[in-house]
């Protein structure tokens, strides 16, 4: 039976921080956790339960005795938990105002119906191009949120910009396909007390065009902030320039507790160590430092990876041992932000064998995607898997998995 040995780091020589070292491991920015919402009856104020009935209780009045109206699905009248999940978000939105929530809710509604935002999400808008590159679900956090990913580099092509707000017509098109992504990640949601009730929201910030998307980005910002209350639980911006993270310095001390508990900004060159803290490097998108593929979710779950850190100054082989001959092994490393050598080799058992370089010795660039590859012994022995980060005083992020399949000859 085959075993990875913990990796196992070779001895580094002793750095002293100079201060510029100590900013670049500050670089990633981070407010206080976020603690999701609670959608327990029995955990409310007593104001708030109120407030829930009277928002009930105007609704009510609103549609007359028969009146019903629904959302997602799910008839908010009803008496149903799931509705009670959707009005406190409403609630939640405004403070428990009821009538500014009411307000709210009224305008959804009726925006919902002129939108027919109900059936967008199964609709063909032949915006293919833009899929799985500028808005797409991909994956879930540690906690089980699904993930939304954001990113509009694509749009520094001028051609690009004409192609989808060219016109006012392409505008609105492109607006039902952003509101299609929004639509998908809320159908993943359980609307129930204690489940997952709000999605992550990933942006890259990576060459962004700031001016040819201010428009579009302000109508998208309007129309989720009026239409999808508390739908986000933590929003991530990652790649993020230097202005920006100073702006929101100054700005932050404006913000409440509440709305910078949502927020984590991230410098560009530290997307994985962000990421990490939040979902698990399988599902991490390889272009971020992960390991998950457009494709892999057609062979099922995610094989789940294993994670380590790659101190400053040192060198980590990991040992895949009890290899038989004949069997093949496959294996996905990843380490954030590379810029360091990765090699492979297969060392076999038997005295007087020779080891085999499977992967000579290379230095990876910063935006190298995950290795992925594969190698069939004749022999029995191990495959060991080395990174050597010895030339870099920064500590990585790093995950990898690995499976072995015998011989179909056994």
């Amino acid at each position: 039976m085959e075993k990875a040995s913990s990796p196992e780091a070779s001895p580094k020589p002793h750095h002293k921080k100079s201060f510029v070292t100590t900013l670049m491991e500050a670089a990633t920015l981070r407010s206080p956790s976020f603690k999701e919402d609670t959608y327990f009856l029995s955990h409310l104020k007593s104001s708030e339960k109120k407030s829930l009935q009277e928002l009930k209780d105007k609704l009510t009045a609103s549609l007359g005795p028969d009146g019903q109206c629904t959302m997602w699905g799910i008839p908010l009248l009803s008496g149903d938990e799931k509705a009670d999940v959707i009005l406190l978000k409403f609630l939640r939105a405004r403070d428990f105002k009821v009538s500014d929530s009411f307000h709210m809710l009224e305008k959804c509604l009726a925006w919902r119906k002129e939108f027919k935002a109900d059936s967008v999400a199964e609709e063909e808008l032949g915006l293919g191009e833009l899929e799985e590159v500028v808005a797409y679900m991909h994956g879930y956090d540690r906690e089980g949120h699904p993930v939304c990913y954001n990113a509009y580099g694509v749009f520094r092509d001028k051609d690009m910009c004409e192609r989808m707000f060219g016109d006012e017509e392409k505008l609105n098109k492109f607006l039902r396909w952003r509101v299609q992504v929004m639509e998908r990640g809320i159908n993943l949601l359980h609307f129930k007390p204690g489940g997952i009730n709000s999605i992550i929201q990933v942006t890259d910030l990576k060459d962004m065009p700031k001016r040819d998307l201010r428009v579009v980005s302000n109508q998208i910002l309007s129309l989720f902030q009026d239409n999808y209350p508390e739908m986000v639980a933590r929003k991530i911006f990652i790649n993020v320039p230097w202005y920006f993270s100073m702006l929101y310095s100054m700005f932050s001390p404006f913000l409440t507790q509440r709305t910078k508990s949502k927020f984590v900004i991230s410098r560009q060159g530290y997307a994985a160590e962000t990421l990490y803290k939040f979902i698990r490097p399988e599902d991490v998108p390889v272009q971020y430092g992960g390991l998950s593929r457009t494709n892999d979710s057609q062979n099922g779950p995610p094989k789940p990876a294993s994670e380590f850190t790659v101190k400053g100054g040192e060198k980590v082989n990991i040992q895949i041992e009890g290899i038989e001959g004949g069997a093949t092994i496959t294996w996905d490393l990843v380490v954030g932000g590379w810029d360091l050598e990765y090699s492979a080799e297969f060392v076999p058992n038997a005295e007087g064998s020779y080891t085999i370089a499977v992967e000579k010795v290379r230095k990876l660039s910063p935006w190298e995607e995950a290795i992925h590859n594969s190698f069939t012994s004749r022999e029995a022995g191990k495959m060991i898997l080395s990174v050597d980060n010895t030339a870099s005083r920064r500590k990585k992020v790093a995950a990898y998995r690995y499976i072995v399949r015998k011989s179909c000859l056994d």
